[in-house]
């Protein structure tokens, strides 16, 4: 279960992957969500096709491996999310 606070989304505090309709994929902590936005902390970008692996490719390495943090903290436009689940569900 993720850190508990009233203010925060469900998600707070849980590796989150959030996928875009674009070719980003991203994983990191969830801070918060709401209708216009998802903000993560120490997260990982990866482009669909960089270093020749598709997006469910480079998924599979981060649930099996963990990913290398880029950026402290980013902020996804919610109208480019096509999901957001927690990186644990994702099968290797």
């Amino acid at each position: 279960m993720g850190t508990f606070h009233s203010n925060k989304h469900q998600l707070h505090g849980i590796t989150v992957v959030v996928d875009t309709d674009g070719p980003e994929v991203f994983v990191g902590r969830c801070d918060d969500m709401d209708d216009s936005q998802v903000i993560l902390l120490d997260v990982d970008v990866h482009k669909d096709g960089d270093d020749g692996r598709s997006k469910a490719d480079y998924l599979a390495g981060a649930a099996l491996y963990g990913v290398f943090k880029k950026h402290q903290r980013l902020v996804v436009d919610r109208r480019r999310v096509t999901a957001v689940r927690r990186l644990s569900e994702i099968a290797s």
